[in-house]
């Protein structure tokens, strides 16, 4: 059952496979959920061309379709709207793909052994803005980040690099993004409440000038911040 909120304003989702029986099956999970299904697409093509009149929250995409791949879909369903999310639901757990997919600007992954109640879960938290990953995989990422960041080009969150200053919550809640922390997480260990946390992440965002958490875990790994 849906909470109160999500069945006043179901978030909005397009589904995006070219196996008919999982797309479908996808669809009916959603909508039995009471979210809103406002297209589906069986490859690359067909959801470039819906996307901007369904204009969807989150897009529940699949890597491996015909015609412009998840990959591709991704970057240029994020360039369309840099508001939207991307959550791949492969079949594929392998690094390369996963990591092909973030740094694309996936928000979520999930490989399509999970369950029902995995897949909802992801949808609605990837839909408020957090990052999703099957268990294992958001190590890999963090992991990833890490390897790709410079120490010696690492410097201070705040007041440097051109970027507005952040305040000391901001920058507190950034080094637990950047340890890969959920939001709920972190409104536990802060004792804030799920929304503060979320209005901390999106004045981060604006104040960077950044689309997504992604972006955010990359920028703060970049400066070290994951190992204060």
């Amino acid at each position: 059952m849906s909470e109160a909120g999500e069945q006043e304003t179901p978030i909005r989702v397009m589904v995006v496979d070219d196996h008919p029986m999982w797309r479908d099956a996808v669809e009916r999970d959603l909508q039995a959920a009471g979210l809103d299904v406002v297209a589906v697409a069986a490859d690359g093509h067909q959801a470039l061309a819906r996307f901007p009149a369904a204009r969807p929250q989150v897009v529940v995409l699949d890597l491996q379709i015909p015609g412009p791949n998840g990959v591709e879909v991704t970057q240029q369903v994020l360039r369309t709207d840099p508001g939207a999310r991307v959550l791949i639901l492969s079949a594929s757990g392998e690094q390369d793909d996963v990591l092909e997919a973030v740094k694309a600007g996936a928000t979520g992954y999930l490989v399509k052994s999970a369950s029902r109640a995995e897949l909802l879960d992801a949808v609605r938290r990837v839909a408020r803005g957090d990052s999703v990953f099957t268990p294992g995989l958001a190590g890999l990422v963090l992991g990833e980040f890490r390897r790709l960041s410079d120490p010696a080009t690492a410097g201070p969150a705040t007041g440097d690099d051109d970027h507005p200053e952040l305040t000391e919550r901001e920058t507190e809640v950034l080094k637990m993004v950047a340890k890969g922390m959920s939001y709920k997480q972190i409104a536990e260990r802060l004792v804030l409440s799920h929304r503060t946390v979320q209005n901390h992440v999106q004045n981060t965002l604006r104040k960077l000038q950044m689309h997504n958490r992604v972006e955010l875990t990359r920028y703060a790994i970049e400066r070290g911040l994951d190992e204060d």
